[in-house]
């Protein structure tokens, strides 16, 4: 079916294309167009459902109010989440928001540029992968706004918005420590970008500081590309192999809602048998019995600076890098109160 065009809104407002076209991207004022006309055309505009062009605006005025958000995956609670804040707040500036989810997959995350790049984005917000570094600096070459999330690369100048990853799993761990545990172990990816690095720095820094002796034994690394049952095989072998193990750490909310299920498969009691923390809240976190103790990301906060951050970037293009590192909340629940 043929969509509605500047054509047929000027036919039947009895006006030229180039009046309504005015009219439609905001310039009536300065087009000395009258209210009467402008009220004309926009109401016509709404009875038949009229939908811009954007590619075509983009052609015309060089923008297409449209941003790229790329995630590590939209179904993810922090993700999804994130994503509607960032939608919501671009509303405000009258963008809208095209997804992706790049699975931590460099390729996929190649693709989903290569799309973006196609649909002529004004600007990026961006969960980058670990190779992806070439790809950014070249859309920072061509001039295009982006602003990194969740994570960066240090050898690189960007914009970016994140956490203070290396205080969360420090307080984290500290918090298990101070309530008695001393054989804490630690359920982390095999990422080796700064967000995992500095969440796996804080936890040995903290067993460190409190004199616990680090234990490799106890730090379990898992590929992000596991199914279900991948990981609550591997949460269950570490987990039983780790003789007079009594609390874990788990650096991301996934990898605590795996935890929660193997543990309970082992008939363990999660606040008596043993301690859990997760990195990232979730609902289940909060549903559960007994509630899980996380470290919180601040989201609508990250959303917020995300977005107002590449406004400023499309509004008034800046060499200096404006980069934002937001502090986390434990949420102290039952689950790592000794007992």
């Amino acid at each position: 079916m043929k969509g509605i065009s500047i054509k047929d809104i000027a036919k039947q407002a009895g006006v030229s294309p180039t009046t309504v076209s005015f009219v439609l991207n905001g310039k009536a004022k300065e087009k000395r167009i009258s209210d009467q006309v402008s009220k004309k055309i926009q109401k016509i505009a709404g009875k038949l459902k009229y939908k811009p062009n954007q590619l075509a605006r983009g052609l015309r005025t060089g923008k297409t109010k449209t941003i790229g958000l790329i995630v590590e995956d939209i179904a993810n609670n922090f993700f999804a989440t994130l994503a509607k804040v960032v939608e919501d707040e671009a509303d405000k500036y009258g963008y809208k928001v095209l997804y992706g989810s790049t699975e931590d997959n460099t390729e996929k995350a190649k693709g989903l540029l290569e799309v973006l790049k196609y649909r002529q984005v004004d600007g990026y917000i961006i969960t980058p992968t670990k190779n992806l570094d070439k790809e950014i600096e070249q859309l920072q070459g061509a001039g295009k706004p982006i602003v990194l999330m969740d994570r960066y690369f240090p050898q690189m100048p960007s914009h970016y918005v994140v956490v203070d990853n290396y205080k969360g799993a420090y307080t984290a761990t500290e918090h298990l420590v101070n309530q008695g545990y001393s054989k804490i172990a630690i359920v982390t990816t095999t990422s080796d970008q700064v967000q995992m690095k500095d969440r796996l720095q804080g936890y040995n820094d903290a067993l460190k500081a409190a004199g616990i002796t680090a234990n490799k034994a106890l730090v379990k690394k898992l590929p992000f590309d596991l199914d279900r049952e991948g990981f609550n095989d591997e949460i269950k072998k570490f987990l039983t192999a780790s003789k007079g193990l009594d609390a874990v750490f788990f650096a991301t909310n996934y990898l605590g809602i795996y935890g929660i299920e193997s543990i309970r498969s082992l008939g363990w009691t999660i606040g008596s048998d043993i301690g859990v923390v997760s990195f990232d809240d979730h609902d289940i976190f909060r549903l559960h019995s007994p509630a899980i103790t996380c470290v919180a990301q601040p989201l609508r906060q990250i959303g917020e600076n995300l977005v107002s951050i590449l406004m400023k970037e499309l509004n008034q293009p800046t060499t200096d890098m404006q980069q934002v590192v937001l502090p986390l909340d434990l949420i102290i629940r039952p689950s790592s109160l000794h007992k």
